[in-house]
């Protein structure tokens, strides 16, 4: 369910638009939700879409287009590795697997403790950096190889261990 106060943070953005082109806010509301709840519901699409005036199917076009909004439930920590071409051809799917190894889950999956969700996710516009990730769509990590990977869950969990 979407509060008052999150309608008031889609305001904000839907002030950004012509009045007309309200609907061009529809990707900055998705993010508040997923900010706010974690993931992006159905319901919450439904009451995105009546507040920009729009299909719902379009809200949800929107939501399955990207990869960047989760449409279930995520682990604390969202890992996802690029498996596009370039990021393929220097190990991109070998990261993959070692993390699925690692963290005993299949791509796509969350831990039993709900700390790690593992997902592939196309281009991230580091090829260079190859193989590249993303942790919780916001730390871009480049070049991780299998030791890079292994530092990076196990610095993730000794973090959470101290909390």
């Amino acid at each position: 369910m979407i509060t008052e106060a999150t309608k008031a943070r889609f305001a904000r953005e839907v002030a950004k638009y012509p009045p007309e082109q309200r609907q061009s806010a529809v990707m900055a509301c998705l993010s508040i939700v997923q900010q706010e709840q974690g993931w992006v519901s159905q319901q919450s699409e439904a009451e995105i879409a009546a507040y920009l005036g729009m299909p719902e199917i379009a809200v949800h076009e929107v939501t399955t287009f990207y990869n960047m909004y989760n449409q279930q439930p995520v682990g604390k920590y969202k890992l996802a590795v690029c498996t596009n071409l370039p990021c393929q051809l220097r190990g991109g799917n070998e990261a993959l697997r070692h993390l699925e190894g690692k963290l005993g889950i299949a791509m796509g999956e969350t831990t039993a403790d709900g700390l790690f969700t593992l997902q592939q996710c196309e281009c991230l516009g580091a090829c260079a950096d190859a193989p590249a990730m993303l942790v919780n769509d916001r730390s871009m990590c480049s070049f991780m190889e299998n030791d890079k990977l292994d530092q990076l869950v196990d610095g993730l969990r000794a973090a959470e261990a101290q909390q």
